[in-house]
């Protein structure tokens, strides 16, 4: 079963300027043109953000002069609308989540030990701390359990054998599976197994069918109809799994309502990738 390191399955905490860049990337099975590397400087990647960052990435790759002309879900208050239009585009984004829930259980799983990594800098041995997917969960004291994982880990990791071992920590409500070893580079480094799950198809379907119906006025007002799905996860997504779920979910063919539909990888704020699925969703139904 594969191991997904939720601390790297999302954007940091830490709300720090950085340069950041966006890149179109292209690789099989996706074919979509490339284009230029793009620098910005913002705080973090809201929903907000990645709109105007994609559009800027559209007018410096092929569109001269694009901007966000308005923000129909700001101006529309009574009922759910578009986030943008931009030129001939109305765009509307949406998160598709790898796993069912993941953006909730991540902030769960952060709040019991996001951050602990880097309380232990000077660990001379290699730990690797290992929770089930669902062991942090709503009802428990994320603050204690926190608090005695790190005593656990300063006084007791120390003794044990470079080996695998499943440990139970008094007062921690689920079991920790930990890996040791002296021969690798030394660090802590928290992670969950994956869950199996078999709805992302079903799940990409949902969304998109209701992101279709905000559109439908904007395609029959003539303007092209954008559709920009989004995901943060580093470990268990890339285009190439999001797109074939797409597929999967719209066997058929995709919904007409929708003109182009755009990929944006997320997992790393400093580098957010975007990746055009339309050409690819346009070909003959499997």
């Amino acid at each position: 079963m594969p191991v997904w390191s939720g601390l790297t399955a999302r954007p940091t905490r830490t709300r720090v300027k950085r340069r950041t860049s966006f890149r179109h990337r292209s690789r099989a099975p996706v074919g979509a043109d490339v284009g230029r590397r793009k620098t910005l400087t913002f705080s973090s990647v809201d929903d907000r953000t990645l709109i105007d960052a994609f559009v800027e990435y559209l007018r410096d790759w092929k569109y001269p002069g694009l901007k966000v002309d308005r923000r129909p879900d700001q101006e529309n208050r009574d009922v759910p609308d578009i986030d943008a239009i931009a030129g001939p585009f109305a765009i509307e984004h949406t998160s598709i989540d790898s796993v069912p829930h993941q953006r909730r259980n991540n902030d769960w799983f952060m709040e019991a030990v996001g951050g602990l990594e880097d309380e232990f800098p000077n660990l001379p041995f290699r730990l690797n701390i290992t929770l089930k997917y669902e062991a942090v969960t709503t009802g428990q004291n994320w603050a204690v359990i926190r608090q005695y994982i790190k005593q656990w880990i300063a006084s007791e990791s120390q003794h044990l054998a470079d080996r695998v071992h499943l440990i139970t920590i008094p007062g921690v409500p689920f079991e920790i599976t930990v890996r040791k070893s002296g021969s690798r580079a030394p660090g802590l480094f928290f992670s969950r197994v994956a869950p199996n799950d078999s709805t992302l198809a079903s799940r990409i379907r949902h969304q998109v069918d209701r992101k279709a119906q905000k559109l439908t006025p904007y395609k029959a007002s003539g303007l092209t109809t954008l559709l920009l799905l989004e995901n943060e996860d580093v470990a268990l997504m890339n285009e190439s799994i999001m797109l074939e779920a797409v597929r999967d979910a719209y066997p058929g063919g995709f919904p007409p309502l929708i003109d182009q539909v755009w990929y944006a990888d997320t997992s790393l704020s400093s580098d957010i990738a975007f990746y055009d699925f339309t050409s690819a969703l346009r070909e003959a139904p499997r």
